[in-house]
């Protein structure tokens, strides 16, 4: 009976939405009607015998005979009714997305979510809540959607402990060279974030920040990249320091004492050495190579090694490698490295810019660490059964080959995070959310326009520490290539139509 219910009370909100638009297929409609009337005729059938069946219960003339055979064909007729039922769920919730998509006005999308987004919601929701109990379509597609990944947060305490405890062990190997000195390890990425949109895809990704030895210096140089404004590319200049005024005088400096003295006294500088940098230049290359030959040298050191067994990765710019304990899926890690600006939370690092050819001397801007601390930020304002990473998850999980990344979807959700309140989260409001992501999202494709969350975002919230010049740049468009290539922009819009039907069915059959 709950169960029915349910589907009763589902029908009855989906019915109620405004009327369908004019450029809805005809056919579609006619057929989404002819199934909403049979529904409710058998419901209302069914309901009837139920109610027939619970008087003649209560007529102490009637037998048990009398109620096993009303009984039996309601229970025949529950699973018509849950069959069409579902049927006509779908194509009630493929018409309320195509829907919420080709509404006008969808251009001025921060605006509109933002005006009086509360007031209006508030006013919607008790409106709703006089007719059913959202909360019960929340849970049910809570408990009905498979979600990748329930173990994340296990495993990623599991990979940090084991990375800090090689981290500590690479700090006390390099303590008499001249390495960059490295501090412990942060999560980031979609993992340590509380998400991650298909399971085989999941990396445990450990950000070391490097800061230089003694008698050394990093200075970032910007890299002109000839009008592309998608990237912001470093270079991070290795300079020697004098040292010769430092108390007490730990080391020698390499400025101004004899090279003979320097070179029977003291380990080469790190320039010297070249095992790091090309030139004057830090390189990502050689870096990644140490990281990988301590991580190799160091497992046998550690006392998890007597349990997980570790096999190294191909490695280019970063260090990567499994873990595996029995029989269990192995865990898939990997170190990103890179220099803090300043003391803000972006950094320069080793990651490459998908698909083109970066130089072993450039390092790339990374938001890794401001995008785990803005996610830290939300989590304590959530409510317990905040639902925002899950919808980011749910709306990832059919990316596959429409061309919109994972981490374009999640700008999108860390744009909305900003305009609608965390207490507007919550699992009652779950098919309101989805809904403004996929409206947010076509009507970016349709202007051609995505800012990033961070470079001149000025709404961000202040735990985040930003360089001096992110709030007053100038924002950075994400689809920037839209505006160049209109066979690209209107490819964008074809596919992301693709994306809107795999997440329907997504919505309807759970996977």
């Amino acid at each position: 009976m709950a169960a029915l219910k349910f589907l009763v009370l589902t029908l009855l909100v989906l019915q109620r939405s405004p009327v369908v638009s004019d450029e809805l297929d005809e056919e579609m409609c006619l057929h989404m009607q002819e199934r909403e009337e049979m529904l409710n005729r058998e419901v209302t059938r069914l309901l009837r015998d139920l109610d027939q069946k619970t008087q003649e219960q209560n007529n102490p003339e009637h037998s048990g005979f009398a109620w096993g055979a009303l009984l039996f064909p309601a229970l025949q007729q529950w699973k018509v009714q849950a069959i069409a039922g579902f049927q006509v769920l779908f194509y009630m919730l493929l018409w309320w997305f195509m829907k919420s998509n080709r509404e006008p006005g969808h251009s001025s999308h921060e605006e509109d979510l933002s005006n009086n987004r509360d007031q209006v919601e508030e006013q919607q929701e008790q409106q709703q809540e006089e007719e059913y109990d959202s909360d019960e379509v929340g849970r049910f597609l809570d408990e009905h959607i498979q979600w990748p990944a329930e173990d994340l947060i296990e495993d990623g305490d599991t990979v940090k402990s084991i990375v800090q405890a090689l981290v500590l062990v690479f700090q006390n190997i390099t303590l008499e060279g001249f390495q960059p000195v490295l501090k412990l390890p942060i999560g980031v990425g979609s993992a340590f974030e509380g998400w991650s949109h298909r399971e085989e895809d999941i990396v445990y990704r450990l950000f070391v920040p490097l800061s230089p030895p003694n008698g050394h210096t990093f200075h970032l140089e910007l890299v002109d990249t000839e009008g592309e404004k998608m990237e912001r590319n470093f270079r991070i200049h290795v300079k020697l320091m004098c040292t010769c005024a430092s108390k007490p005088q730990e080391i020698l400096c390499f400025l101004h004492h004899p090279e003979e003295e320097l070179r029977r006294n003291q380990k080469p500088s790190l320039l010297e050495s070249q095992v790091f940098c090309t030139g004057s230049y830090l390189d990502v290359n050689k870096t990644a190579r140490w990281f990988y030959q301590l991580v190799r040298a160091s497992w046998v050191i550690l006392p998890q090694s007597a349990i997980w067994r570790l096999k190294m990765l191909p490695f280019d710019r970063s260090c990567k490698f499994q873990m595996k304990r029995n029989n269990a899926s192995p865990l898939t890690v990997e170190l990103m490295f890179g220099v803090q600006q300043g003391k803000s939370n972006i950094f320069v690092g080793n990651q490459s810019a998908e698909g083109i050819f970066t130089p072993s001397t450039t390092w790339l801007e990374t938001y890794a660490v401001a995008e785990i601390k803005f996610f830290s930020h939300i989590a304590e304002k959530a409510h317990r059964d905040s639902f925002h990473l899950k919808c980011l998850q749910i709306c990832s999980c059919s990316l596959v080959g429409t061309g919109v990344s994972s981490y374009i979807m999640k700008t999108v959700v860390m744009h909305l995070l900003t305009i609608i309140s965390i207490s507007r989260w919550r699992r009652k409001h779950f098919l309101l959310r989805l809904q403004d992501i996929m409206r947010f999202l076509h009507s970016c494709l349709e202007d051609k326009c995505l800012n990033h969350f961070f470079l001149g975002n000025k709404n961000l919230p202040a735990e985040i520490k930003l360089p001096l010049d992110f709030p007053m740049a100038e924002p950075l468009n994400l689809f920037q290539h839209l505006e160049q290539d209109p066979d690209a922009h209107a490819e964008a819009l074809r596919n992301f139509r693709v994306l809107h039907e795999r997440f329907t069915r997504l919505l309807i059959f759970g996977r």
